[in-house]
């Protein structure tokens, strides 16, 4: 069974950091691109970076671009997203996306709040 657990959101002011984490398994993470994905309330999904197979391509929303990085360890399953200067159009609940075979997996997601 395929699961993908988000951590590591939080309140945090403009201007500041965090790091989200997502903890894969049931499949053969090495094999597949990773991609997180967010909803800010009362808005549709927005795809915010992707990061192919084994790390060496990465790609980003404009709105994102310079400030946030993904990146992944295959040795543990894991998928990052590091954020910084935090903006409070940031806000939004994030979520890890995986494509396999051609059906799309979701975590729960994790909440991310950017005021003062």
């Amino acid at each position: 069974e395929v699961q993908l657990v988000e951590s590591g959101g939080g309140l945090v002011q403009p201007g500041g950091s965090l790091r989200l984490s997502c903890a894969a398994s049931g499949f053969t993470f090495s094999n597949y691109p990773m991609s997180w994905v967010r909803q800010a309330p009362g808005k549709g999904l927005e795809w915010v970076s992707h990061i192919s197979n084994l790390g060496f391509n990465t790609n980003y929303a404009d709105s994102v671009k310079g400030r946030f990085t993904i990146s992944r360890n295959n040795a543990e399953n894991t998928v990052y997203l590091q954020m910084n200067s935090l903006k409070p159009e940031d806000t939004a609940h994030y979520y890890c996306n995986a494509s396999i075979l051609s059906r799309q997996f979701w975590g729960q997601g994790t909440q991310v709040t950017v005021s003062s």
